[in-house]
């Protein structure tokens, strides 16, 4: 795994968005579409924006997937992950198609519908980051390690909840939902090329345990050290706490 440290979050965002249309660029230059699985929450504020104003991508060739969702929220929900994609990325460039997570739909259904969507599918790039508990995706610790399902119903555990407190989408730990669906981690590995943004001081424990750590489900973020093509993407503060052999196999960007 790569990791590329930044000045600032502006700076991460921009250097995610360059990295990523290169990357979509080069899939669609040897195949007719490309698949993207985009993930929400702030650290992606900069990233998805940088990505939609990149010119030279072919946007009516690039399918987006849904990384994970509350459930029972509807898409009117301010904290609605649904809700953020539309507005943050999806009304705003031409996609061919995008699958969406709806939370109000029956877990079953929803998990079937999503992983058919999706298997058999190559996922040629996948936006990510990472909880301030090192969840990935909504995989809190201890994550499943084993399963090969494709999306799964997930508990949100307290710090995962707070979390959601603690950037502005909920009021209250009580309105924050206890089950989520997700990608698992197993899928989310199956994807060709990992850029996974995580500014921020307050991530700067999960960052230290992901990647000074043993790999473990207690650190779901660890399983990225085992990808080959994952880029971890961290800002001054978010790196604050690694140790300088860690610094010393970074690069500034």
């Amino acid at each position: 795994m790569l990791i590329k440290i930044a000045d600032s979050r502006p700076a991460m965002g921009k250097y995610v968005a360059t990295v990523a249309a290169a990357h979509l660029q080069q899939v669609l230059a040897t195949q007719p579409e490309a698949n993207l699985v985009v993930a929400t929450g702030s650290s992606q504020f900069e990233v998805l924006d940088c990505l939609i104003q990149t010119t030279g991508i072919d946007w009516s060739r690039i399918n987006g997937f849904h990384l994970d969702e509350y459930l029972g929220l509807p898409s009117t929900h301010s904290a609605s992950f649904c809700g953020y994609l539309k507005q943050r990325f999806v009304d705003r460039v031409p996609l061919k198609s995008f699958m969406y997570l709806d939370g109000t739909i029956p877990a079953p259904e929803l998990i079937a519908l999503a992983s058919e969507r999706l298997r058999g599918r190559r996922i040629d790039l996948l936006l990510c980051g990472i909880g301030e508990n090192a969840h990935l995706a909504f995989n809190d610790p201890p994550a499943d390690f084993e399963t090969k399902d494709v999306y799964k119903v997930v508990e949100l555990d307290e710090a995962c909840r707070r979390q959601q407190v603690g950037e502005g989408w909920f009021d209250t730990l009580d309105q924050v939902p206890t089950q989520a669906i997700s990608m698992t981690i197993h899928q989310i590995l199956q994807a060709d090329r990992i850029l996974c943004s995580v500014p921020d001081r307050r991530k700067a424990e999960a960052v230290k345990a992901t990647l000074e750590g043993k790999l473990t489900p207690d650190v779901p973020a660890s399983a990225l050290s085992h990808h080959q093509a994952a880029t971890l993407i961290l800002d001054t503060t978010s790196s604050c706490l690694l140790s300088e052999q860690t610094l010393a196999l970074s690069e500034r960007i």
